[in-house]
């Protein structure tokens, strides 16, 4: 290990810390360098270096393990970094700024981890550390969904923990694939695909992302968006290539976060159910295992890092100008946010795998990937997701945020630095859909693909020509209503806390009348020690003196003769600790 090699992750872990204790002024250039300092330190890492940390029983830690995958990863994560802090930098919490930049690096830990008991340490540190963008906002939806996302996430943790131990035991510390190995170690293969699936938001356990992302920060859930369910990409590429189960799972994903997205009236909530369907594009194509399917899960990781915090960065900026988030509360804030509008439409465009955007660049991987691999129907759902996407993101949320009925809203402006990281975003978006080369030479598997034929940008237009004539007849219809929709998450918002009301009430119950039960007991047995003899003697002879009833008068020794017991007690014990002092000398 060189002078210039060190852990990106510990950088802004460091950096986190410096937060806490510094001024704003110097707190600012701390959550710029640090994600500076991160991408120079990566850029100084290649594929093959291992930095291993002494651990207990001579077992060594590969704290530090890069490769081409978790390069590549790291390099997306440093880069939101260092978007989302820019994005941020109005904020005058020290403790938010720190929270973020602590999540940052231990997402890095979890992809540069070389072993499960690293891996499993900084996976509970992004937790820890994440909740706390919730929990900043200081509302009481937004601290009820940051307990509930602690719970979903303990709950992760500790499958993922448990199958770690199953690895462990069999004395298996490195991380290596576990594709296949389900016959031979079955309990470890899927205690750690739960762990790792409830991260990816994978269906039936997705609402936590949905329930919990919604509630924070203006500013958290631009890092919320890109970390936690990315990190579970990366694992699953890692650990679960090929594994056939996830192509329908992902297939799944993609068209449920599609339906609750065209329902959906709160503009984060609806752009949260997004992040389900794209998950469930890169979740596909992990199951399918080949290399382009690999490359395009990771190529559509970096894609969806970018355009989804964009998107969340619009619809930010738009809660932060106006202080509502509910579609049916905006409209007509063109005139007043148009730069904003023209920074949302890019990212609503990439999403939507519109060609030159880098959304088509990756989407293109995937769906070119199922149709080479002999997966049509799942080559055509996908492209039915995009469909959903363009007309949810792209035409509704954009049409009612910004051209529907002006609602008379007081629009404030926004800070400058929120500007500059929206359109730092979107110039990227742009970017790698005009230049994909930029993304593909970075990828880490042996695949070539070229996203621009005819028969690619054609049948994409097609689509979203289509999608966008059939908005237009249909605006009345999909301008949104003020309802909830149910999700999964009903399950523990309501039957668990029912639940868990009914196990209180009833053994508060219990308690009060064991107690009540035992008092009686007592009441009933005491009598019995006043003299046992008599009671156990017949009825006809508990009148004889010789078994007289107890008196609290006669039954007892004087007060002195106690006292004098007392004594007589004090010096034996005297006497024996000093003979015993005496014996050792």
């Amino acid at each position: 290990m060189t002078m210039f090699e060190f852990h990106p992750g510990l950088i802004l872990i460091i950096g986190a810390i410096m937060a806490i204790v510094l001024p704003a002024r110097m707190r600012r250039v701390v959550m710029i360098a640090a994600p500076l300092l991160a991408l120079f330190a990566l850029f100084n890492l290649k594929p093959g270096v291992v930095l291993y940390y002494p651990f207990i029983n001579g077992l060594n830690l590969a704290v530090l393990n890069v490769d081409s995958l978790s390069w590549v990863f790291g390099l997306f994560f440093c880069v939101i970094a260092l978007i989302g802090n820019i994005y941020a930098l109005h904020i005058k919490s020290g403790g938010e700024s720190a929270a973020g930049l602590a999540y940052a690096g231990s997402s890095l830990g979890v992809v540069f981890a070389g072993d499960w008991i690293t891996l499993i340490f900084f996976w509970e540190l992004m937790m820890a550390s994440s909740v706390f963008l919730v929990w900043f906002r200081k509302t009481p939806r937004a601290r009820a969904a940051g307990i509930r996302y602690l719970m979903v996430h303990f709950f992760s943790g500790n499958f993922l923990l448990a199958g770690i131990f199953f690895k462990v035991i069999a004395g298996q510390t490195e991380i290596t694939a576990l594709t296949g190995t389900a016959e031979i170690n079955a309990a470890a293969f899927w205690l750690i695909l739960i762990g790792v699936a409830v991260n990816a938001a994978i269906p039936p356990v997705q609402a936590w992302l949905t329930d919990a992302y919604p509630e924070g920060t203006v500013t958290g859930s631009i890092f919320l968006c890109a970390f936690t369910t990315k990190v579970a990409v990366y694992c699953l590429i890692r650990l679960f290539p090929g594994t056939e189960l996830l192509i329908w799972i992902g297939v799944v994903m993609a068209i449920y976060g599609i339906v609750y997205a065209i329902l959906e009236n709160d503009i984060r909530r609806l752009l949260s159910y997004h992040i389900v369907c794209q998950l469930g594009y890169m979740v596909a194509a992990v199951g399918m295992g080949a290399d382009l399917a690999l490359n395009g899960a990771a190529a559509h990781a970096y894609s969806n890092i970018i355009f989804k915090s964009l998107l969340f960065m619009c619809a930010g900026a738009v809660i932060y100008a106006t202080g509502r988030s509910k579609l049916t509360e905006l409209g007509g804030l063109f005139k007043a946010m148009p730069v904003v509008a023209v920074l949302y439409i890019i990212g609503a465009f990439s999403i939507s795998g519109l060609p030159l955007f880098n959304g088509f660049v990756s989407k293109a991987m995937i769906t070119g990937a199922a149709a080479a691999h002999g997966f049509p129907v799942v080559e055509r759902l996908l492209y039915l997701a995009s469909v959903g996407t363009f007309l949810s993101v792209g035409l509704k949320l954009f049409y009612f945020m910004f051209f529907g009925p002006d609602k008379g809203l007081k629009v404030r402006k926004i800070p400058l630095n929120m500007t500059i990281a929206m359109s730092l975003s979107a110039f990227l978006c742009l970017l790698y859909g005009l230049v994909p080369s930029l993304l593909y030479q970075y990828l880490p598997f042996s695949a070539t693909y070229q996203p621009f034929t005819v028969n690619n940008v054609v049948s994409s237009l097609q689509l979203l020509i289509a999608t966008f004539a059939a908005f237009w007849i249909l605006i009345p219809k999909l301008k949104g209503s003020a309802s909830v929709s149910l999700d999964t998450d009903w399950f523990y918002r309501k039957p668990l806390v029912a639940s868990v009301d009914f196990l209180v009430s009833t053994t508060a119950r219990i308690q009060k009348h064991s107690v009540l039960f035992g008092n009686r007991l007592l009441l009933a047995i005491i009598p019995f020690f006043f003299n046992p003899l008599r009671r156990l003697m017949p009825n006809d002879t508990k009148s004889d003196p010789i078994f007289p009833a107890y008196g609290g008068g006669t039954h007892h020794f004087p007060i002195g003769t106690i006292v004098f017991m007392v004594l007589l007690m004090f010096i034996a014990a005297f006497i024996v600790s000093v003979s015993g002092i005496v014996n050792q000398t």
